[in-house]
């Protein structure tokens, strides 16, 4: 026997600039998860003791972030100590693999009540600090033709012809969406202010939105992943791509997702457990895939996660009324909208990680839950969330109102 798999609420925390400038640099990453998971309990006064599991992702599992945080984390947030934790990485794609792992739990029966999300403190513990084989082992990164991620948005931009201008234009509108969304108040429900251990607030909004940006002020920057290119990777990227002669370097730290600290809940269960517990399903999860794709290329494994979750969903493109794809950089959400025949009016309305920032392992909860709130807002049914997924992979989750 199968259950539906409802989501019923959202939290997360502001993002805070990923330096120790930011706002949230301060703050531990257990301690970003206890102030969501107590806000979590007390606005739905939820006895804990009826949650199974907290699912979290993260990407780089080291130090203080490091073992298994969602069990630290519940333990520290003075939950029931019944509640059990589980850590994973599935790279970018972790705080909506979270939510996924979530729904399977609770789809099987196994499981009645799961807390998925992520958190990833990017100014303590930069990106990369784990190593990997992927990274670190010359036999690997030539036999399965590794290059930087920046280097393989470039590629993907001189392949489907998104010039400079273009992928700028793109992140100009980014910033103006995600300003008009914070200033319109269309972020405040969910996100839980982080105060510091005397009860003074360390950051209460997204701090690294940028209302100025235009055209203009981009045009100043140098392409950030032109260096890395000249090291080697162009070479090693046009070996498997012999169409090209030469990738044009059209990226750089305005037109890419912004690197922050930050983290985000989901609460996940069946209707039988949410009614036990006293809580009104928001949506469903209809479908969620992932997939692998080519691994040189990287980060357009959108498109066909998509079209797997829609299958699955016995749905097409067409009948998704909102689409939230992760700002990685601006050419993954434009060539997947491309790809997938769809108007950029229809996705990342609130702006994304360009202006928006992208903690890894909670990014994928967060956008699942602004695409949520989206749908309310605007009283429509169907949304998809997607991101791209280092490694060449791709995830996607199919959300239905009710």
């Amino acid at each position: 026997m199968t259950f539906d798999a409802y989501l019923f609420d959202h939290v997360r925390t502001p993002r805070g600039k990923g330096k120790k400038d930011g706002g949230l640099h301060q703050a531990s990453p257990v301690w970003l998860l206890r102030g969501l998971l107590q806000a979590l309990q007390a606005r739905n006064q939820l006895d804990t003791t009826l949650v199974d599991d907290v699912v979290l992702g993260c990407v780089t599992p080291l130090g203080e972030q490091g073992a298994d945080i969602a069990r630290t984390a519940v333990l520290d947030a003075g939950w029931a100590e019944t509640v059990a934790g589980l850590t994973q990485s599935r790279f970018c794609a972790s705080g909506l693999e979270s939510i996924n792992l979530a729904a399977a739990k609770v789809g099987s029966g196994f499981e009645n009540l799961v807390v998925a999300g992520g958190v990833e403190s990017m100014s303590r513990w930069p990106m990369g600090s784990d190593g990997g084989a992927w990274f670190m082992d010359p036999r690997i990164n030539q036999a399965l033709g590794f290059v930087p991620q920046g280097v393989s948005a470039d590629l993907i931009a001189t392949l489907e012809g998104f010039s400079r201008a273009d992928v700028d234009s793109y992140a100009v509108e980014s910033h103006r969406r995600a300003a008009a969304a914070q200033a319109a108040g269309h972020f405040r429900h969910a996100i839980v202010p982080v105060q510091d251990i005397a009860g003074l607030t360390l950051l209460a909004e997204d701090e690294t939105i940028r209302p100025g940006t235009t055209l203009e002020t981009l045009a100043k920057l140098n392409p950030s992943f032109a260096a890395m290119g000249q090291m080697g990777f162009d070479a090693t990227a046009l070996r498997k791509y012999t169409t090209l002669e030469r990738i044009q370097h059209v990226h750089h730290a305005g037109n890419s997702s912004g690197i922050v600290d930050g983290a985000a809940l989901m609460l996940v269960g069946n209707q039988a457990a949410g009614a036990a517990a006293g809580l009104k399903p928001r949506a469903r999860i209809r479908a969620a895939a992932v997939i692998g794709s080519e691994p040189t290329i990287m980060l357009t494994g959108p498109t066909p996660a998509c079209h797997k979750a829609l299958r699955q969903a016995g749905m097409t493109a067409a009948d998704i009324d909102l689409w939230e794809i992760n700002e990685a950089f601006a050419t993954v959400p434009m060539k997947t909208a491309r790809d997938l025949g769809l108007s950029l009016d229809r996705v990342n309305v609130n702006g994304g990680a360009i202006a928006l920032g992208h903690p890894l392992g909670a990014t994928g909860c967060i956008i699942l839950g602004t695409l949520l709130e989206e749908l309310e807002r605007r009283n429509l049914s169907t949304g998809c969330a997607t991101l791209c997924v280092g490694g060449g992979m791709g995830i996607a989750t199919v959300i239905e109102r009710v």
